[in-house]
């Protein structure tokens, strides 16, 4: 048996205006929400599924209503990183652009990330440059 990593679930008391930030932040796409949750794809997911076996599928990340703010720090958080031919701090300025936040969580001066949080405070790094 396979398992398959099916989605990433993130909390947010405003579940459907963070799947549409991480849509727009990610250039994925909003494919469900209702009152309790929402869930976002990359747009080329849909296609693969049709010619990929299940477990080979993308996963997508789902927003789940809660009530309560976020308290502490993540303990699992997503790290992005930024193609070569692309220029980094850009990447990073649009998001902050966006609604994202530099926050420090102890990561010190000298790393090759940076540490930002989405518009409900929860944690992702920007990595260096990566060619794949």
């Amino acid at each position: 048996m396979t398992l398959r990593w099916y989605s990433t679930v993130i909390e947010s008391t405003d579940h459907r205006a963070l799947a549409h930030w991480w849509s727009t932040a990610l250039g994925w796409e909003v494919v469900f929400e209702d009152a309790d949750e929402a869930a976002v794809v990359p747009p080329w997911a849909r296609e693969l599924d049709a010619t990929l076996s299940f477990e080979q599928v993308p996963p997508g990340l789902v927003f789940v209503r809660v009530e309560h703010e976020k308290q502490g720090k993540n303990r699992l958080h997503l790290d992005f990183a930024p193609h070569t031919g692309e220029d980094r701090h850009a990447e990073i300025e649009r998001l902050i652009t966006l609604g994202a936040r530099r926050i420090d969580i102890g990561q010190g001066p000298d790393v090759s990330w940076e540490v930002l949080a989405d518009p409900d405070g929860n944690e992702f790094c920007v990595l260096s440059s990566r060619e794949h």
